[in-house]
């Protein structure tokens, strides 16, 4: 409880600060900014935290968390400051949403498994906004998602009514089929049909990994991770030959590349031709 309160003075400071940096007289780049001047950097800080978690960088991670916290802080003050809500109002919100949303801990329901949480969960936050004019099951999905996350949250939300694949097999099917309707599209010339069928194709990829149990951006950082990483080793090939990438043609590159291949941890092509 000790370090509770520590944390709720030093949150407090943090509040306080941030209002007089607001107030006349304060700071002038902190008084001109607005809810959306400061979206851009809210959701730069949110990958930063992301960026620190995928490097496992503590002390990084403790700097950003801490970042978007005063980001969070700001966004409350200037509503406040409007008369709209403050910072506490918002406090409230998410902690009465969470004793509501978890009733296996705060009061009867004897939910014991992960699944049967989330399961519970969408019950509950469908219970709560059932008097919204639109009440459609995915009407809640934001569209200032990123794609790929965007994509597989619906789909997920879609396998909690059961509108899902039963077996792997048949999403793999899907890639399959989708791959070839992409072909198709590209032997037309129809651009509008390409990128139709590409983008189907991406989103019948998102659901591959969602089936697999894993989660669709933080595969392709990774693979795009791979790549740099292994692109980065070709380019040292063509410096220690004396050139620089922009010199060297395409078959040389990929004799580079096809070469380092068969080398302990060479590169393995992620995508390209």
């Amino acid at each position: 409880m000790e370090n509770l309160e520590s944390a709720g003075a030093r949150f407090a400071k943090l509040c306080e600060i941030v209002a007089k940096l607001r107030a006349p007289g304060g700071c002038p780049w902190d008084r001109k900014q607005t809810l959306q001047s400061l979206l851009p950097q809210l959701i730069e800080e949110a990958y930063e935290v992301a960026s620190a978690i995928h490097t496992s960088d503590d002390v990084n991670l403790c700097e950003e968390l801490g970042d978007l916290v005063l980001l969070v802080v700001m966004q409350a003050e200037i509503a406040r400051e409007s008369g709209r809500f403050n910072i506490a109002d918002a406090l409230d919100e998410v902690t009465a949403k969470l004793i509501r949303r978890h009733p296996h801990v705060f009061a009867t329901s004897e939910v014991t498994d992960a699944e049967g949480v989330v399961k519970q969960w969408e019950a509950i936050k469908r219970a709560e906004k059932s008097g919204n004019a639109d009440t459609h099951y995915l009407a809640d999905l934001p569209v200032a998602f990123p794609a790929l996350m965007r994509a597989q949250k619906a789909q997920k939300k879609a396998a909690g009514v059961k509108f899902d694949w039963t077996n792997l097999a048949d999403v793999t099917a899907k890639v399959d089929e989708e791959l070839l309707e992409t072909k198709e599209a590209i032997a037309s010339n129809d651009p509008a049909r390409v990128a139709e069928e590409i983008g189907d194709l991406l989103f019948a990829v998102v659901n591959l990994a969602r089936k697999s149990g894993r989660d669709a951006e933080s595969l392709l950082q990774a693979a795009t991770d791979k790549f740099v990483s292994r692109f980065n080793r070709v380019e040292d090939e063509l410096r220690a030959k004396g050139k620089k990438l922009g010199d060297a043609e395409l078959q040389e590159l990929d004799a580079i590349w096809n070469a380092l291949k068969k080398t302990p941890n060479g590169p393995s092509r992620t995508g390209g031709r």
